[in-house]
């Protein structure tokens, strides 16, 4: 039966929008984050990186999460010469964490999870549909 390949399909991309929005959630949880002494660098903006996975069991392409990266560069600089983490000029760094990127990207992970939900809800409507033929 086909509507389990859709089914799979669309749980695979469920779950790897679900590991994206944590990640989103976690860079604007830290986005005003700083280090704790001037040598050191603030939090970095992490980014889900996604691959195609051919399941051989049912013989359709599945997308998961390959990897999550860190971006190493970008920060900003804030004048806050009090701060523990200022260096000799009185500056700060801040993470490179872009809150409308951020809810951007967070849109269209929403976006692609509800797409994949609707999937599911119209495979189920098929078998549904299929089991009323088939009994009736």
């Amino acid at each position: 039966m086909e509507l389990d390949k859709s089914f799979a399909v669309a749980f695979a991309g469920m779950s790897a929008e679900s590991q994206r929005l944590k990640v989103i959630a976690e860079n604007l949880a830290n986005a005003d984050s700083t280090a704790q002494t001037p040598d050191q660098d603030p939090y970095k903006r992490k980014i889900v990186n996604f691959e195609d996975v051919f399941d051989r069991q049912l013989g359709v392409d599945k997308v998961k999460v390959s990897g999550i990266t860190t971006i190493q560069t970008g920060f900003g600089r804030r004048y806050e010469p009090g701060h523990p983490a200022a260096d000799a000029s009185g500056y700060v760094k801040t993470p490179n964490v872009n809150s409308i990127t951020e809810l951007m990207d967070m849109r269209e992970a929403q976006r692609s999870y509800e797409a994949n939900l609707n999937v599911i809800q119209a495979a189920k409507a098929m078998l549904s549909r299929a089991l009323d033929v088939l009994q009736g």
